[in-house]
């Protein structure tokens, strides 16, 4: 783990700016998480779904003066923005493209400072950053020391749910901030509730940590003969996987005939509790 404060550009982020009249109305209806009670300074998690209830984009929504900032994918970002466009059909809503850089700032020696806002994930994740220089006495790292801080904390990041691939309950998007079960309708959510409701979940994300390189993204993870899920991003040593929870139980584990082990993180156990 990162035991003082680490500063990394999040090169893989950008963000969009909405606001208008009704763009808290507009937004409301389309995402997973609740923005109709969020404030200036306030950041939330959610997704934008595809309406069978798989992801289509992660978000962080920041509240601000003249309506929201969205956190999204660098690389999806003009999608987003034209999706967007097309939802908005009579709605007093801009929505554009802006340019201030995203960070990550976190460590076990972590105070936040101006311009930082907690997680809304997982408090151990730190700060976001907007348009924030690297502090004095950060230590300034690159975006994979954060990717791999995320995964050791059994947090999964956007290369792992990739697009209209996963539901959302599966990338722990529920244990995690990222859906509000009790604001209403939004894209995708028949899907998403009824999943919950039923408790049906049989498949989610967790590390798993393994000796040596890391397997291929796609690898099976395999107890015994069975199929028990497979790889999906990290680095030597550890790496993100998606699981059935009924084959992973004291089974002993294996990829491409090397044993691994998966981690269940204490929030992970702790929000799984009846």
């Amino acid at each position: 783990m990162v035991q003082t404060l680490s500063y990394a550009r999040l090169e893989s982020r950008a963000l969009i700016a909405l606001g208008g009249a009704d763009w808290r109305d507009f937004l409301h209806n389309l995402i997973s998480q609740n923005v109709e009670t969020l404030a200036e300074g306030e950041i939330r998690f959610g997704a934008l779904l595809t309406p069978q209830g798989k992801v289509l984009y992660d978000l962080f929504v920041i509240g601000t003066a003249e309506g929201c900032w969205l956190d999204v994918a660098a690389q999806h970002r003009d999608v987003i923005v034209q999706r967007l466009m097309i939802y908005r059909l009579r709605a007093k809503v801009t929505i554009t493209a802006i340019e201030p850089g995203v960070a990550a700032l976190f460590g076990e020696d972590l105070a936040p400072g101006d311009g930082c806002l907690a997680d809304p994930r997982l408090p151990a994740l730190g700060w976001r950053g907007y348009g924030l220089a690297s502090p004095n006495g950060a230590s300034e790292v690159p975006e994979a020391d954060y990717v791999a801080f995320a995964h050791a904390l059994g947090v999964p990041v956007a290369a792992d749910w990739g697009v209209e691939k996963t539901y959302p309950i599966e990338a722990n998007f529920d244990l995690l901030n990222g859906i509000d079960f009790k604001k209403g309708c939004f894209v995708g959510q028949e899907t998403t509730s009824r999943m919950k409701r039923r408790g049906t979940v049989k498949t989610r994300f967790l590390p798993i940590t393994f000796e040596g390189e890391m397997p291929p993204p796609g690898a099976e993870v395999l107890a015994g003969e069975l199929r028990a899920g497979e790889v999906l991003s990290g680095a030597k040593g550890l790496a993100m996987a998606s699981l059935r929870l009924d084959r992973i139980a004291g089974a002993e584990l294996t990829v491409d005939g090397r044993p691994v082990r998966v981690v269940r993180p204490d929030w992970f156990e702790r929000a799984l509790e009846p």
